[in-house]
C-alpha cells in the first residue's frame, strides 16, 4: 500500500502523492511522500510563509535585539508571542516587537522614510539596546523597498549601532523552510566573522538550530559547561547578536534542528573548516549517544560519561514510571520538519508507544527518508496535511494523544482527543534527561486526565429530574 488517496481529496488526486503508509519490503525513495513543493490549489494547508520561517522561528528567539518588521502591523502580531523561546535578560525578545504599520497609502508613495523613522523611534525607546532586525514582508518587497540602504544610513546615523536585514517576503518559497534557509545564507554573508569572542575554553562549539524553547536551550547549555565546554554562538535561543557574530572561532557545530538551520553548518564548514556534528536531544538513548558523540571529539568521553551516569541515575526511575503507564498508546507526530524522525524512535523505544501517523508542514524529502526510516509498518506519512485529512486518519488510526501545533490542536480538543503542544513543547524543557521525563509527564497527564470524558458528555441529554 504505497501512496493513498483520501475521500476528502478525491476532488484534488494530486494529493496522493503526498500521502504514504509503510508497508512491508517497500523501497523508501520509490515511495517517498512528494515535499517541500508548492501546496495543492483547493487545499487548507497548514504552512507558514517565508517570511514566517526566518522571523518566528530563527530570528525572533535572539535576546538582545530589536525585531523590526516593515510591512502591515498583522505580520508582526502573527509572529509575535507565539513560541515560547525563553531567554535570561527578561525575556526582551519575546515581550517586544516593533512594526512600521504600512498602510494603503504607503503602499502607494513607498515606506522607506517611514522605516527610516521607525528604526529611530525604536532604538530611542530601547536605549540600552543597539542591535536591530529588519525583516521585509510581502507589501514591501512588491513596491521595492530598499531596507538595505535605510539601515545604512541610520547606522551611520547613531554611530553605536547594528542592524541586520532579511529579505524573505512571504511569497518567497512555498514554506516558512524558505526562511529559515535565507536567513542562515544571509547571516553567514552578512554577519558572521564580524566579532571575536573571548575564549575561555580549549573546547568550543556553536549549538545551531536549537531555539530554547520552554528552556531546552539552558538544558543543553548545561551539558555543556559541565563538560567544559564553551557554547559560543547559540543559533538562535538564548542567542546574543555579537556571538552569534563570532560563531567563526567554534572547533565544533552541534547540529540539532537540521532543517531549520543544517545550512549555515554547512557554510560553517566550508568557510573556516569547522565540523558539523548532528545530534538528537530528545529521549535518553539518544541525548547519551549525541554526548558521547561531542566529548570522544573534544577527547573527554570521561567526562560525558560522568555527566551520563548522573543524568541516568537521577531521571531513570521517574521515566520508568511514565513508561509503564504509556506503553502500547498510540500517538500521532504533527509537527514541523525534523521533529517527525527526532521523537517517533525515542517515543517507541523508550516509552513503548506506538507511533500510528506523521505529518510535516515544511519537511524536504530527506525529512520524510529519516523518518519512515525510522517508522514502523503501518505507520500514514503525510506531507503538507490538511485538517479534512488530519479527521480522516483519526477515524482510521484512533490515536490516544496528538503532538501538533496550536491550529489542528484547536481541531483535536473539539473532537475530546488529548493534544500538546509539540512546537511551544506545552510544560518543557523537552530535550535532555530531564526534558524527556517532562515529554512523558505531559503526555501522561493529558492521557489520563479525566476531562476528556467529561467533555464529551453532553449534560442537556441528562435527566436531571426536572
Amino acid at each position: 500500500m504505497p501512496f493513498v488517496l483520501f475521500r476528502c481529496d478525491e476532488v484534488i488526486p494530486e494529493r496522493e502523492k503526498h500521502c504514504y503508509v509503510k508497508s512491508p519490503g517497500e523501497d523508501i525513495v520509490t515511495y517517498l511522500p512528494a515535499a517541500n513543493i508548492a501546496t495543492i490549489p483547493g487545499t487548507l494547508t497548514e504552512r507558514g510563509c517565508a517570511y514566517c520561517g526566518a522571523k518566528l522561528v530563527i530570528g525572533g528567539a535572539i535576546k538582545d535585539c530589536i525585531q523590526m518588521i516593515h510591512g502591515p502591523v498583522g505580520c508582526a502580531y502573527n509572529t509575535w508571542h507565539t513560541k515560547r523561546y525563553l531567554s535570561d535578560n527578561n525575556d526582551f525578545q519575546l515581550k517586544h516587537v516593533c512594526s512600521t504599520d504600512m498602510k494603503e497609502s504607503h503602499i502607494v508613495f513607498g515606506g522607506m522614510d517611514r522605516l527610516k523613522k521607525s528604526i529611530k523611534e525604536a532604538f530611542a525607546a530601547y536605549p540600552e539596546i543597539k542591535r536591530m532586525i529588519v525583516y521585509i514582508t510581502c507589501a514591501t518587497a512588491l513596491i521595492g523597498d530598499d531596507i538595505d540602504a535605510i539601515a545604512r544610513e541610520v547606522e551611520e546615523e547613531l554611530g553605536d549601532v547594528d542592524i541586520f536585514c532579511v529579505k524573505c517576503p512571504g511569497f518567497a518559497g512555498v514554506s516558512q523552510s524558505k526562511g529559515h534557509h535565507e536567513f542562515n545564507m544571509e547571516w553567514m554573508r552578512d554577519k558572521v566573522g564580524e566579532c571575536e569572542p573571548e575564549i575561555w575554553s580549549p573546547y568550543t562549539v556553536n549549538i545551531i538550530g536549537e531555539y530554547n524553547i520552554q528552556g531546552d536551550g539552558f538544558i543543553m547549555e548545561n551539558y555543556m559547561k559541565r563538560m567544559g565546554i564553551q557554547v559560543i554562538g547559540h543559533f538562535t535561543g538564548n542567542g546574543s547578536y555579537d556571538l552569534l557574530r563570532g560563531m567563526h572561532r567554534a572547533k565544533l557545530n552541534v547540529v540539532i534542528c537540521a532543517r531549520s538551520a543544517g545550512y549555515i553548518a554547512n557554510e560553517l564548514k566550508r568557510r573556516y573548516g569547522i565540523p558539523r556534528l548532528d545530534i538528537d536531544p530528545w529521549g535518553f538513548d539518544y541525548i547519551a549517544e549525541g554526548l558521547r558523540k561531542i566529548g570522544t571529539f573534544f577527547g573527554i568521553e570521561d567526562r560525558a560519561e560522568k555527566l551520563i551516569a548522573e543524568e541516568t541515575a537521577k531521571w531513570r526511575p521517574k521515566l520508568d514510571w511514565y513508561k509503564e503507564r504509556l506503553a502500547g498508546k498510540k500517538i500521532c507526530i504533527w509537527t514541523g520538519g525534523p521533529r517527525l524522525w527526532h521523537w517517533v524512535k525515542a517515543f517507541e523505544d523508550e516509552l513503548g508507544m506506538r507511533v500510528v501517523a506523521m505529518s510535516c508542514k515544511f519537511g524536504h524529502p530527506d525529512d520524510f527518508e529519516k523518518a519512515i526510516s525510522r517508522g514502523r509498518e503501518g505507520t500514514i506519512y503525510i506531507d503538507d496535511g490538511n485538517e479534512l485529512e488530519f479527521f480522516e486518519v483519526i477515524e482510521k488510526v484512533k490515536p490516544d494523544i496528538i503532538y501538533t501545533g496550536p491550529r489542528v490542536g484547536d481541531l483535536v480538543k473539539k473532537l475530546h482527543i488529548p493534544y500538546l503542544d509539540g512546537h511551544g513543547e506545552h510544560n518543557g524543557p523537552y530535550m535532555g534527561f530531564e526534558g524527556f521525563v517532562h515529554m512523558a509527564r505531559d503526555m501522561y497527564n493529558a492521557i489520563y486526565s479525566k476531562l476528556w470524558q467529561l467533555a464529551k458528555e453532553d449534560i442537556r441529554r441528562k435527566d436531571n429530574g426536572r
